[in-house]
C-alpha cells in the first residue's frame, strides 16, 4: 500500500514538474487572451462615442464619477493598458488596471446577465492568476529586469 502511495506521489511531482514547465506559456496565452476582450471593448467605445457616452450617462451607474470622464478612463484603460500587457511591459499594473475597471464593470451595470457575469468572472480569475503570478518569462518585464539586474 505504501508503495502504490509513493507512486502516486511521484506521477503527481512528474504532472507538477510538466505544468510548471508550461506556465510561461499559459501565462502569456492568458494575457492575450485577456488584453483582446479589453481591447476590442475599447475599439467599440471609440467607434462611437455618442453612443458611448449615452451608455454611460443612462446604463452605467459608474460611482464616485461624472459620466464623460468614467467614459474617458475606461476607454483610456481599455486601449492601452491590454497592449502593456500583451508585450509584458509593467504587466502588474495593467493586470490590476484591467482588474478594476472589470469590478467596475461588472458593479456599475444594475442587471447584468449570467453569460456575461460568468465571462466577467473568467476574465478577473485571469487577471488574479497574472497578478499573483506575474507575467512569466515571455514578457519585456522579466528581460528588462534581468538586464537591470546585470548592470
Amino acid at each position: 500500500m505504501k508503495t502504490l502511495a509513493f507512486r502516486f506521489f511521484d506521477l503527481n511531482d512528474s504532472v507538477q514538474r510538466a505544468a510548471s514547465n508550461l506556465l510561461p506559456i499559459a501565462l502569456f496565452l492568458g494575457r492575450i487572451y485577456v488584453a483582446w476582450v479589453f481591447f476590442k471593448a475599447g475599439l467599440t467605445k471609440i467607434d462611437d462615442w455618442g453612443t458611448t457616452l449615452f451608455l454611460f450617462e443612462e446604463e452605467y451607474s459608474v460611482p464616485l464619477l461624472s459620466p464623460e470622464v468614467a467614459a474617458f478612463l475606461a476607454t483610456l484603460g481599455e486601449l492601452i493598458l491590454p497592449v502593456l500587457l500583451v508585450i509584458g511591459l509593467f504587466s502588474l499594473v495593467s493586470a490590476v488596471g484591467l482588474f478594476i475597471i472589470n469590478i467596475v464593470a461588472v458593479i456599475s451595470l444594475a442587471a447584468i446577465a449570467p453569460a456575461a457575469e460568468l465571462q466577467h468572472i473568467v476574465w478577473g480569475l485571469i487577471l488574479l492568476a497574472l497578478i499573483m503570478c506575474g507575467p512569466g518569462l515571455l514578457s519585456l518585464d522579466k528581460a528588462i529586469r534581468a538586464q537591470l539586474l546585470r548592470v
